[in-house]
Parts: C-alpha cells; structure tokens; sequence
C-alpha cells in the first residue's frame, strides 16, 4: 500500500564510478563534507522528495560502497552495474531491478551519488513541475560561465529542449551553449523503459547514454521540458579533491548562515565549521575557530569556542567550552570546560561543574557542582556533587593489563598533587592531604594523609655543587645569616 503522502514512483541514484582523479583508496562517493559522505548527502536529498522505492547503482569497490549505504540506509536497493557502460546502462540495471514483480508506474528521479548540495527544494521543483505538465522527461539544467565538459542542452525554436550533446559529441556551435545538463532528471517510467531498451552506444565513447532517451522519447511524440536552476552548487559535483575542498567549503558556508538566520551568534563565520549533522538552539554563541562535527548539540545561551573542536558532544544550556578539543561527551547546563582541556568518550560533567585547564578526562561522570579545575586526569571515574579535586590530581587506573574504576564521593576535598590508584573508593565529606597516595578505600568524613617526615640536608648545595650560582647565593645567605647581631629590645 503506498502511503499518502508518497512522492515519486522511485528514485535512482547512480555511484558506480571509479572516481580516479580523487587518487584515493576510498570510492569518491565516500569522500565527505559536512560530516556526511557524498553518497550520505545524495541519499539524504532522495528520501527528502519521499520516494515510494530507492535504488542506488554500484560497482567500483562494491562492497565497501554496499557497507556503507546500508549503514547510512537500510531500506535502499543496492543494484550491481554490469559490463555495458554509460549512465543509460545503469539506470536500465536499477528499472530492471525495481521492475521486478510489478513494473514501475509514475514519475522515477535519476540522480548522483556526486552531487552533495542538491536540496530537497529543489528536488521537489523538479518532481512538481514534470507532473503538472505531463512531460515525458523533464532535465534539471544549469546556465555556466565555463561549460567545459558538461553536456549541452539543445533547444528548438520554440523553447522545448530538444536533446542533450555529450561535451566530446559537441560541434564546435553547440560548444558555445552555456546552458548544461546536471544529469538529474524526472522521467516517466513507461518512457524511461520503452526508451532506454532502444538506446545503442553507437557514439564517441562507446557508452550507453541516458542523454538518448530525450530524443526518443521525443520521437515518441512525448514532452521534453528543463527546471533551470541559478543556482549552480546544486548541480555541481565533485570529481577530484580540488572541487571536493570548494563544494566543502560552499558547503559550510550555507549551514553557518542558515544557522545565524536561525538565531545563533557566529562571530566569525569565516573560521566556523559546522558540519549538516549538528543542532543548535537559539541564542548559542561560537567564537573563532570553532568546529562542531558529528552529532553535537547545543543548547540555548551556551558559548561554545574560541578554538575548539567537539565531536558528538552534547552541550547544555548556558554553559561554555573554551578553547577544548572533545568527542563522546555531555557537558550539562551551565557548566564550564577550558581552557586547553582534552574531553575523550564517556566524559558526563554536571550541571554548574567545572572541567578546567590542562585536564584530560575518559568515561568518567562528574556530579553536580564538582570541579576539576587544572592540571589533571580523570579516567574511568565516579565522582560525586560539590566535590573539588585539587591542582595536579590523576586516577591512576591502568595497572598494565586492566583498566580500574574509582569512586569519590559528594562533598569531598582533595588536596594538590594527589593520585588515587585504583580501584579505590573515597566516601563522602573525605579530604585528602597535599602529595597523598590514595591506595585503599578512605572512609566518609576521612582525612587521608601519605607524608614522610621531611628531612634537610643543610650545607648540601654548597658542598655538592660548588661553583654554581646557587652555591653562591646560598652561601652568602649563610654568611649574612651569621654575621647578623642579635635582636635587643632598646628602651629599657
């Protein structure tokens, strides 16, 4: 049963090519942008016109391409491309395909698993206009200063499009066009089949061109029609990382502006990175330098930068994260973190805690109102609320072969310096001592001291390290100590 609102019959999307000019072990379509692959952007855009099947053809490096579809979309056909070349062949592969049991009826969409900037907008213009007109094939176009290796768009006298020349076919005239195919197109998909069974690959390349369905299905007394697009990012694809870089980079600056459109402060857009995949509430603030990937949240008032990079972290109202690097982590509302500060996976700090500067933290949750202010590390952690750890303090939790847990508790003070080897539990209310060696359990409300009496060796520097500046120095502070009187009290 087909949904109500479902769009078009199906969409094709062709990612069988090699992509050699990436020069890349990766298959192109899995190069990314925006924190999504190309193919991730392509699918993305299909499913946003709510197809009622989608069919993706493949053949270079296949099975990491299947892989990865199937992450990215379970539902997709994945169709193999055979010997026969040429786009037309590979659109008649994926018909066949969706074919199978009950041939295809309705409006079917061929599109590129290259084209990350494609909207939904426009995708949905393209698919509105061929059914309100009744076309038999309507191209989605584009006008270029430089059409160099596109094909051309051949029109008649009264404006119908009247076919497409292949940039290698082109005469020297139809060179001089500037108005070009992107290679996204509507069909219908009784044209599309009768059409694409009478294409040949008598041409330049030897390949079957989808482009020959216009002409036929012209012939066949059907209506071939254009959307013109201005805008040309839309159509346009990446073929080596040159244009990967500049589709990246136009890329990102539509996000940050539809961001700041949406209420959020970017001080300087120019150093912003936001990849498609993140969220953000009005009223966030992002200095220079910052780069938000992944799954990143962040919510309402937070100020997030400058030079920081978060991956996957969620990030609570009202707090601030400065100058960090960090992945897998939940910085809760109105809490702080930075500067210099090094979040791994697991880190979970509370609301008003603190994460502060030169701190590393790993699967450890940080309580309500506790801070680590400076100079530490935390990994594989419980720590309780309104607890301070002091300057310098590390869980010891690796003994070489496993990894161990430490616990603290709410209300506890350590002092600078302290290391706790786990595993290790400290109870609520504890203290620590300045240096101390936390190796067993301290209970609540403990002061835990490991201080060795001190001893002064006097008279060591100037005996063992003669010469020096110290020695010198310590001297003459022996000196002046000796030959100064003793106090007497005058007035008597």
């Amino acid at each position: 049963m087909i949904p109500e609102n479902a769009g078009p019959a199906a969409v094709i999307v062709l990612a069988a090519g090699a992509g050699t000019r990436m020069k890349s072990r990766t298959p192109k379509i899995l190069h990314e942008i925006g924190g999504l692959s190309m193919v991730g952007h392509a699918l993305r855009a299909a499913r946003s016109i709510n197809p009622q099947r989608l069919a993706i053809v493949v053949r270079h490096e296949r099975d990491l391409v299947e892989s990865h579809v199937a992450a990215l979309d379970p539902q997709a056909l994945i169709v193999d491309q055979d010997d026969v070349p040429g786009t037309g062949r590979a659109v008649e592969a994926a018909l066949q395909a969706l074919d199978a049991g009950q041939a295809l009826a309705g409006t079917v969409v061929v599109t590129y698993g290259d084209v990350p900037l494609l909207s939904a907008e426009l995708l949905t213009e393209l698919v509105a206009t061929h059914e309100f007109e009744g076309n038999a094939v309507t191209v989605l176009t584009a006008v270029l200063d430089d059409a160099t290796g596109y094909g051309r768009i051949l029109r008649g006298e009264d404006g119908s499009v009247t076919g497409i020349r292949e940039h290698k076919d082109s005469s020297e005239a139809e060179k001089l066009i500037r108005e070009v195919n992107s290679g996204i197109y509507a069909f219908d998909a009784a044209v599309l089949r009768e059409a694409l069974a009478k294409v040949t690959t008598d041409n330049a390349q030897g390949e079957k061109y989808l482009t020959d369905v216009l002409g036929l299905a012209r012939e066949a007394g059907g209506r071939v029609a254009a959307v013109v697009t201005a805008d040309r990012w839309q159509v346009e694809g990446a073929n080596d990382r040159v244009q990967l870089a500049a589709l990246g980079a136009e890329l990102n600056r539509r996000t940050v502006e539809a961001w700041m459109r949406a209420g959020v402060t970017v001080v300087d857009p120019a150093t912003t990175w936001i990849d498609s995949t993140v969220t953000l509430d009005e009223d966030v603030r992002l200095l220079p330098n910052t780069q938000l990937h992944g799954t990143t949240t962040v919510a309402r008032d937070a100020v997030v930068g400058p030079d920081t990079t978060l991956t996957d972290v969620e990030i609570g109202e009202g707090a601030s994260v400065a100058r960090t690097h960090g992945s897998g982590s939940v910085i809760g509302p109105r809490a702080a973190v930075g500067p210099f500060t090094y979040l791994r996976p697991g880190t979970v700090l509370g609301e008003k805690g603190k994460i502060g500067a030169f701190y590393e933290t790993k699967n450890v949750t940080i309580g309500r109102g506790s801070k680590l202010s400076h100079l530490g590390y935390a990994g594989d952690a419980e720590i309780g609320e309104d607890t301070n750890i002091g300057c310098g303090n590390i869980t010891a939790n690796y003994d070489g072969e496993k990894k161990h847990r430490t616990v603290i508790g709410s209300g506890v003070r350590t002092g600078s310096n302290t290391v706790f080897v786990a595993p290790v539990t400290v109870g609520d209310g504890a203290y620590s001592g300045a240096g101390a060696v936390i190796r067993k359990d301290v209970p609540a409300g403990a002061l835990a001291l490991s201080v060795a009496a001190q001893r002064n060796a006097e008279g060591w520097v100037p005996a063992h390290r003669p010469g020096t500046r110290s020695a010198e120095l310590a001297q003459a502070a022996t000196n002046d100590s000796s030959s100064t009187p003793a106090s007497t009290e005058e007035g008597k």
